[in-house]
């Protein structure tokens, strides 16, 4: 039976496990953390945090009492039933403090990590990423200030007024829980403590007095707060991104390092608890799929800011020697990379990446910002881009963000006649003839994405404590989702690209150049699974060509489809309120799809029903051969500009080309060939398969052995075994 790592009962076990994936090719990890932090990293690893979390009404006697929507009393709207339950929570969800702990706060109720709202009987929500940052700079007293300054005007419907109401509810609930913490730290001062354990609770204390109810005054309340207000959305189930947090704290660590209040290995010990406050959901879920890290906690990292200039300080370099130490993949870090990036962070992300886990990540802000601003964004939003929790670029904090995925290779198999056995199949000409087919049938289903755009944002859910932190619901008196929001985004994002580019070059050239079949003999081959075509079917896996090679004919082809389908989408860039950017991903859906009995059927480019096939926008596994130079080739011949909502290329490394200086110039050489040849988002593995296999084996030999997913990182341990061969098969690259 598979273990997770969140299985491991003994902290003391837990730290021999940590490391017991070591490796000759993996680095040993510096040690400039306190024996302390890593205890507590260590239990939070273990799963010892997520076991204890308690369900609503599971503790303290029933808790609803008339508070879900379902139950509300007459008279009580979605918003105030919401706000009720948020005053409920805070009043008596358990508090965890951990003896050594420098930043408090836990999200402990077993609803939240399901995606759910405690009591209020309603999905929490994701894929966003909200404005800490602006809230962080008034604290919530300027929440409560512009509340009441915008009910004072008296303008609002009887909506918009309650949604208000409901939002200082939720504010008096924050402070609710923030006093319960604040009476806990004294009692644990107290009661039997030794001195120097008093001095710590006060230390923690008087860090948390203030905040997040007024702006913070030094590095340490600056930290405390952002975690703080963090963990109580956590604790109502929203699976928020942090968004730049680099930009966000820098200003107050240069302030206190300039004034002697703190030093760097202080500062690092500070975002080191921050990190493992981030780990207290594992364990809460037993079940093994997609990984016990998808929770979207994203970090962005370093790039321009608003006015342009560079946000790079020394937040970002202890963010990655916190990542580089602990090995912490529940937080996935995004750097923002431009052709001006200094030597130094692009050697410390290297550093970084070779230690393995998949948790940085690469963005080229140049193409993204000129993508966004192309699309419409004015070039200041634009230049403050973060991610919704996975890599869909959004303006943090002023954006209510979703997707809608569609295979694109299903639906060039449906314009074949694949799906229906006894369908004729049309009798096209001529490639064009074809082509032509594929694009009409791609039209309508980007028709079908517009209807459904039409109607999205509008009447949704309640999202008070949520919609507090969102631009510009107070104002608009509607909550995130009821058009609430600045930016109201549902972006098209289309899968199976790459094997879309190569099926129509391989029938482009069996059946209309070579003349070796008619459309019809070539449709029932595939209706057969290449059944008794072995050879054919090698063929044309090896001979015709395949994006990810730098091959001309695969690459202009898949640029082809590219820009017919970003073109198509920019048709409509905004109607009745809603943008709609393009994107190109799979997250993962490339398992679903492989299904047997899914959609997806043999495919014209070489590969038999129930195979995995391209993640996002990488390459077909085991077809790019060439190395990864040659797959950045082929991915940056998009002009993805015309992608504002972004696609994704991963690359897995292996890591004897990782090693000593000359993995290091590699993994930097890889980044600046990245940014100079205009790719958009790369997300680089140093994994061994050999390892992965061994792991798959013997789990209990790596439990915190990390791999990339898509847009998140998890511990390969809890991923089931479908998706532990997704990772493996990926084409293992040598620089």
């Amino acid at each position: 039976m598979l273990t997770p790592a969140g299985n491991v009962d003994d902290a003391a076990a837990a730290e021999e496990l940590l490391h017991a994936w070591d490796s000759p090719w993996r680095p040993a990890s510096p040690k400039r953390l306190s024996d302390i932090t890593h205890e507590l990293a260590n239990r939070a690893l273990s799963g010892e945090h997520g076991r204890a979390m308690k369900n609503a009404g599971s503790w303290q006697g029933p808790l609803k009492e008339d508070l879900t929507v379902s139950e509300r009393p007459a008279g009580v709207s979605p918003d105030r039933a919401y706000a009720q339950a948020a005053m409920r929570v805070a009043q008596v969800a358990p508090l965890r403090i951990l003896p050594g702990e420098q930043v408090v706060g836990s999200a402990t109720l077993r609803e939240a990590p399901a995606h759910m709202t405690p009591l209020a009987d309603v999905r929490s929500t994701s894929h966003t990423t909200i404005g800490f940052h602006r809230v962080l700079g008034t604290g919530y007293r300027g929440l409560r200030e512009q509340i009441r300054e915008r009910l004072a005007r008296g303008d609002l419907d009887e909506k918009g007024a309650d949604l208000l109401e409901s939002m200082k509810i939720c504010l008096d609930a924050a402070a609710v829980w923030h006093k319960r913490h604040l009476d806990l730290l004294d009692r644990l001062a107290s009661a039997g403590a030794t001195p120097e354990e008093r001095e710590a609770y006060r230390s923690v204390r008087r860090a948390l007095e203030r905040v997040p109810e007024e702006p913070p005054q030094s590095f340490r309340e600056a930290v405390q707060s952002l975690w703080f207000m963090y963990a109580f959305q956590r604790l109502m189930g929203n699976w928020s991104g942090i968004g730049r947090i680099d930009e966000m704290l820098g200003p107050y660590l240069e302030r206190d390092l300039a004034a002697k209040r703190i030093t760097l290995d202080e500062a690092r010990e500070l975002l080191a608890h921050f990190w493992v406050k981030g780990c207290e959901w594992i364990g809460a879920r037993g079940e093994r799929g997609s990984g016990d890290a998808q929770h979207y906690q994203n970090i962005v990292l370093s790039g321009i800011d608003k006015n342009g200039c560079d946000v790079t300080n020394a937040v970002t370099y202890l963010v990655l020697d916190v990542v580089e130490e602990l090995h912490i993949s529940d937080f996935p870090v995004a750097v923002r990379l431009n052709s001006h990036t200094p030597r130094k962070l692009l050697r410390r992300i290297a550093e970084v990446q070779r230690h393995g886990g998949g948790i940085v990540a690469l963005y080229n802000e140049e193409v993204v910002i000129e993508g966004l601003v192309r699309f419409g964004y004015p070039l200041e939003e634009a230049r403050s881009f973060a991610n919704d929790g996975c890599w869909e670029t959004i303006v943090p904090g002023r954006t209510a963000f979703t997707y809608r995925p569609f295979d694109l290779l299903s639906l060039l198999q449906e314009t074949l006649g694949l799906h229906d056995p006894a369908k004729p199949v049309a009798g096209f000409a001529d490639f064009d003839s074809l082509y032509a087919s594929f694009l009409a049938d791609l039209e309508t289903c980007i028709d079908s994405h517009h209807a459904v755009a039409d109607r999205a944002w509008s009447n949704g859910h309640p999202a008070p404590l949520l919609s507090l932190f969102v631009e510009d619901c107070i104002e608009r008196g509607r909550g995130y989702y009821d058009r609430g929001a600045r930016y109201n985004v549902l972006a098209p994002h289309a899968g199976g690209m790459a094997n879309v580019g190569n099926s129509l070059l391989a029938i482009r050239k069996l059946v209309y150049e070579e003349r070796r079949f008619t459309l019809s003999e070539f449709v029932e081959i595939l209706r057969n699974d290449w059944e008794g075509r072995e050879r054919l079917r090698q063929e044309v896996l090896r001979r015709i060509g395949s994006y990810g090679n730098d091959h001309r004919d695969a690459d202009d082809m898949t640029e082809r489809v590219f820009n017919d389908y970003t073109g198509i989408v920019a048709r409509v860039r905004e109607r009745k309120g809603v943008l709609r950017p393009a994107g190109i991903s799979t997250f993962g859906r490339e398992i679903a799809w492989r299904h047997p009995n899914g959609d997806r059927k043999a495919t014209p480019d070489g590969h038999r029903i129930g195979e995995t096939l391209a993640t996002n926008f990488s390459p077909s596994p085991g077809t790019d051969r060439n190395g990864p130079t040659a797959v950045l080739k082929s991915y940056c011949r998009m002009d993805f500009t015309r992608a504002p909502n972004c696609a994704t290329v991963e690359l897995k490394v292996h890591p004897e080309n990782a090693r000593g200086e000359r993995g290091i110039l590699g993994l930097v050489a890889l980044m600046r060939s990245f940014v100079r040849l205009g790719g958009v988002f790369l997300h680089v593995d140093v994994v061994d398969a050999e390892v992965l296999r061994d792991a798959q084996r013997h789990p209990e030999k790596y439990p915190n052995l990390s791999v990339r997913i898509a847009g998140w990182s998890a511990r390969f341990a809890t991923l089931n075994e479908t998706w532990q061969n997704m990772i493996i098969g990926r084409t293992q690259q040598v620089l």
